[in-house]
């Protein structure tokens, strides 16, 4: 068995530069020499490898097997959930249904903001609470291309949205990792991010307008936001603290959907904004609210909102804890990751003992998210009246044309893993818990790190979770607060992971401009992780803030 190793330079400055390589060259190949995602992946996977073999000292055969387990998990479910997705996508475009779904959503409006809000936002979240691990990104990636924004705003504005549901995503499964990896109460993790979120649930959306369109364009607005970030903040704070995780967002979801919808028949922008670019220049771009409009028939709408309602239906399911142990029971195959399950030793401070880390491989491949959005599509694809040698051949077209996205997600995630079995990750995460009295402000970003390494603000939770608890138990923090911050702060590095950089580029038909997507959405990221933090900070010293600790 192999020790983690946090300081291998003995000293923490030249560590934590040596542990920031791998990252580094994969952000600079993507944002600066615009190097091909599965490339600049494989850059960062080769990397982690030489940094974690020669400096960390981690046995090669071990750090193969890790970057290994994680090329299989970026596969299934990452690369699953993509697939199949970009399959039904492919299957209702080519019918016409997706252009008929998309002239149906401009019944209820024309204007190319109110729908950003409605399809990414609202819609949106509803698949992050049910589904998770980019199946939002995915879908309201696509329908925005399909209502024609233009492939930067559909993938950038897709990222941004999908970031104040991401801690109850998935029925909850992120505050549930937290909770088992803690011991802290699942109930009061729950609670406090539901303290905190809700004000970000409120400022996302405007922030996603605003990224849209400028203030101005934004201000016009400001009634519509308000409801849709309203209708989604207090049933999140309301079932989050009085109920649990596991239904937050799909009860915050259709809360907005509802509301917006119906604030929408009563309530008109004084002009219309129809340019999906984003790019607002003048009264060329704003029209009556009265001049666009599409006629279709009652049956046609439903027939082109069908699929998408069916996988709405199956995403759901297939996220009911209690379907998926049926599911398992029937299906799920475990085994133990060859030359790397029980092979690396975590090491305090990280942990309080030295921990064996396990990895074990599932192949749920009947109970996989993924596995649900293509009973979907199949089951989809014979209502619009595919036949089955059709639907084989939609579907390969859709692995041709995603080849190069599932080498990059599973590139992505051995190099995500290559850096959490090495320790790698660990030695960053201390590097920010050694800032003393501002370690809430620091502590939220921490779990930003997380997400931006991994991917998932499950896999943070994890990785961080216990580090947070210990490190604000020393410090005298509340640690349920600063858990809950790894979480909080974690939904915010959502939109620059690369995993989901790459599911949006792929779900948008502009894969190869990863490094766009990435400068767009950065600032945005850092900035609202930042604020965040700053609320942490508020909640762990500042009164009134501090009542919402307790």
């Amino acid at each position: 068995m192999w020790s983690q190793i946090y300081n291998p330079f003995n000293n923490a400055v030249l560590s934590t530069l040596a542990a920031a390589i791998p990252v580094a060259v994969m952000l600079a190949a993507l944002a600066f020499f615009h190097i091909k995602a599965h490339i600049a992946a494989l850059l960062g996977l080769a990397a982690a490898l030489l940094v974690a073999i020669f400096a960390y000292a981690m046995p090669a055969n071990t750090a193969v097997a890790a970057a290994l387990y994680g090329a299989a998990n970026g596969l299934l479910p990452i690369g699953w959930i993509i697939l199949n997705v970009i399959f039904l996508y492919q299957l209702t475009e080519r019918k016409g249904y997706f252009k008929v779904l998309q002239e149906s959503i401009t019944t209820v409006t024309t204007d190319r903001r109110l729908q950003l809000l409605l399809v990414a936002f609202s819609f949106g979240a509803f698949f992050e609470g049910a589904g998770g691990f980019g199946t939002p990104v995915a879908v309201t990636g696509a329908m925005l291309i399909g209502l024609g924004f233009a492939p930067l705003a559909a993938s950038g504005l897709s990222l941004i949205a999908n970031t104040a549901p991401v801690a109850f995503g998935a029925l909850g499964s992120p505050l549930i990792a937290l909770a088992g990896v803690t011991g802290l109460d699942l109930l009061q993790l729950s609670g406090m991010v539901g303290r905190q979120l809700p004000f970000f649930s409120i400022i996302v959306p405007f922030w996603l307008i605003w990224a849209f369109c400028g203030f101005a364009g934004m201000a016009a607005i400001w009634p519509a936001i308000l409801v849709a970030g309203a209708a989604f903040a207090i049933p999140q704070y309301l079932i989050s603290n009085f109920h649990g995780p596991w239904l937050v967002d799909v009860g915050a979801s259709i809360s907005s959907m509802f509301f917006l919808t119906m604030f929408l028949k009563m309530w008109k922008p004084a002009t219309i904004w129809t340019n999906a670019a984003g790019k607002f220049t003048g009264s060329e771009h704003a029209v009556a609210p009265e001049s666009i409009a599409y006629d279709h028939s009652r049956s046609a709408v439903l027939k082109a909102w069908t699929p998408w309602l069916i996988l709405s239906v199956l995403v759901f399911l297939w996220g009911v804890p209690e379907w998926k142990k049926l599911l398992d029971s029937l299906s799920v195959f475990k085994f133990e990751w060859p030359a790397l399950h029980k092979m690396v030793q975590k090491m305090p401070p990280v942990v309080t003992k030295p921990t064996a880390e396990a990895a074990v491989y599932t192949l749920n491949w009947l109970s996989a998210t993924g596995s649900g959005i293509l009973i979907s599509a199949l089951i989809s694809g014979l209502v619009m009246g595919y036949k089955v040698r059709e639907l084989f051949a939609v579907y390969w077209d859709t692995i041709k044309l995603l080849r190069f996205s599932l080498l990059t997600i599973a590139a992505m995630l051995a190099l995500g893993y290559t850096t959490r079995y090495s320790g790698l990750d660990t030695t960053l995460g201390l590097a920010f818990s050694h800032t003393g009295v501002l370690y809430p402000f620091f502590g939220t970003l921490l779990g930003w790190l997380g997400v931006a390494l991994t991917g998932s603000d499950t896999a943070s939770n994890v990785l961080f979770g216990g580090l947070q608890k210990t490190s604000a138990t020393q410090l005298g923090l509340d640690p349920v607060l600063m858990a809950a911050a790894n979480s909080s702060g974690g939904v915010m590095g959502k939109m620059i992971d690369a995993q989901s950089i790459v599911v949006a580029s792929t779900a948008t038909k502009w894969y190869g401009h990863e490094g766009d997507i990435l400068r767009y959405v950065f600032f945005h990221s850092i900035a609202l992780a930042c604020l965040v933090g700053i609320l942490v900070t508020l909640q762990a010293y500042v009164y009134p803030f501090t009542a919402l600790v307790h």
